[in-house]
């Protein structure tokens, strides 16, 4: 299915570059190789789901319909334009604005909810009925989990003798898809999930094996707000996935000042989930070459400065 996703996607997606930093493989005793999915179309990897999954929708004529925070919005809508489908988007009142007005750019129309009073599933469910609109999820169906799998494809030809290769994991399209991709193509990979300490249902999933749920967690890495894994990407991860580790607030933070500070690298909280696993030390592999997918790149100036101040001031009290 990845493969075949690869080939709808080409001419359709960007073949997005690989990063490296000396200063980084230093800090965590590794050679580290950066997937920049924030330079992908829409600003991250989610537009090679939403595209493969949008150009199999037999149904879709009269238009879709979508739960996001963002991403998967932003890049359900371009697909749409593309492939001439009008978008419906639920999307939260609290979602980052510059991923609201790109989405709202691309064509779709946005239907915001309080997150604290309303279940996004089930308003999108409500409106699915009332509107007769089929609804494509932002990683619970398996032509999504294919089309994110593409990323590790390419990252696995790009760098083919790769260790290790870590994701930021929220509903868990993108974990599903790269590990199916990597044991795949050496079983001796290892598949990692980096996840937010406060927004850690797939972490405790992983652990359990049961579907644990979060709802509303709150974390600065939107894209991993999503209440819990789904029916689909649960039981891949589960059985392909070698570990899911948790890093903090300011962990997130920190790693998307190196990113933008020292590899020149615009990435949001949820792309930078990934390496902020390697530089707090939630995973380690000395000696390893590890693969890291920078997920997206869609915040704003403003929220940057803000996150970015903050890790100033909690490193200003912890020298005093």
């Amino acid at each position: 299915m990845v493969a075949a996703a690869a080939e709808r996607l080409r001419g359709q997606a960007n073949l997005t570059p690989v990063a490296t930093s000396r200063t980084l493989g230093h800090l965590v005793n590794a050679s580290v190789f950066c997937k920049c999915e924030n330079f992908q179309r829409t600003g991250s990897f989610k537009f090679r789901g939403a595209y493969n999954a949008l150009s199999q929708h037999n149904d879709a004529a009269g238009g879709v319909l979508a739960f996001s925070s963002g991403n998967h919005a932003q890049a359900l809508a371009l697909a749409g334009k593309l492939l001439n489908v009008p978008v419906t988007i639920v999307m939260p009142q609290n979602a980052p604005a510059i991923k609201r007005a790109a989405t709202e750019g691309y064509g779709a129309t946005v239907i915001p909810y309080n997150p604290s009073e309303t279940v996004r599933e089930a308003l999108a469910q409500k409106l699915s009925e009332e509107r007769q609109l089929p609804i494509i999820p932002p990683y619970d169906h398996p032509h999504i989990m294919a089309g994110q799998g593409t990323s590790a494809l390419e990252i696995l030809e790009q760098c083919p003798d790769l260790d290790v290769i870590i994701t930021p994991v929220g509903g868990g399209g993108l974990l599903s898809g790269t590990a199916v991709v990597a044991k795949d193509h050496n079983p001796n990979i290892q598949v990692i999930g980096a996840e937010p300490e406060q927004a850690n249902d797939a972490a405790l999933s992983f652990r359990s094996g049961t579907l644990q749920t979060l709802h509303n967690p709150d974390t600065i890495a939107d894209g991993a707000r999503t209440p819990h894994l789904g029916r689909y990407t649960f039981p891949v991860i589960r059985e392909l996935t070698d570990d899911i580790v948790t890093v903090s607030e300011t962990a997130i933070i920190h790693a998307m000042h190196f990113l933008w500070a020292r590899m020149k690298l615009i990435i949001e909280p949820t792309g930078a989930l990934g390496i902020a696993a390697l530089l707090s030390g939630a995973y380690r592999a000395t000696g390893a070459r590890i693969g890291v997918i920078l997920s997206g790149g869609n915040t704003d100036l403003q929220t940057a400065h803000q996150l970015f101040n903050r890790l100033k001031q909690a490193r200003s009290t912890a020298r005093s």
